[in-house]
């Protein structure tokens, strides 16, 4: 299960909110909200308002298809910033002349899915070693009497 959250046209620079992406990537969720929780960045309020709603998407979309929900099983698969509309003002510089002051915005997407379930504990196969020091494993029962029986 996949669930995203965007929150578009926010009032920081892509370049700032990015370095705050680049901690949770791949994170499970429980681990970037502390990650954000103590990152001291103006970009990781925004993405931790992300976070949380890509959460409760994906805890919706659970309730919606009728299947188990674990927020403990979730990871950030998918933490990205695009660049918005930049908003373009000027400021007076020496000389009558004007600066412009670039005010750039961002799009913040995360996605969240659910962790593979851990493998189940492999069943122990039978293992042969043979006189001469061959291994055979993975031989049923009866097959594996008979075998040791043509090998003497």
């Amino acid at each position: 299960m996949e669930a995203r959250a965007i929150q578009r046209f926010v009032r920081i620079t892509p370049r700032k909110c990015n370095v705050v992406l680049e901690l949770i990537r791949g994170q499970g969720v429980e681990a970037a909200q502390n990650t954000l929780q103590f990152t001291p960045k103006q970009g990781a309020r925004i993405v931790q308002k992300v976070l949380k709603s890509a959460v409760a998407n994906a805890e919706q979309r659970a309730l919606r298809q009728n299947t188990a929900f674990d927020a403990d099983r979730l990871l950030v698969k998918y933490a990205v910033v695009n660049e918005g509309p930049t908003f373009k003002r000027y400021a007076a510089a020496a000389m009558g002349r004007a600066t412009p002051i670039l005010k750039r915005t961002s799009h913040v997407e995360i996605r969240v899915t659910a962790a593979p379930a851990p493998p189940s504990p492999a069943v122990a196969r039978p293992v042969l070693i043979t006189p001469r020091g061959l291994r055979i494993e993975g031989l049923d029962r009866d097959l594996l009497v008979a075998v040791l029986q043509t090998l003497g």
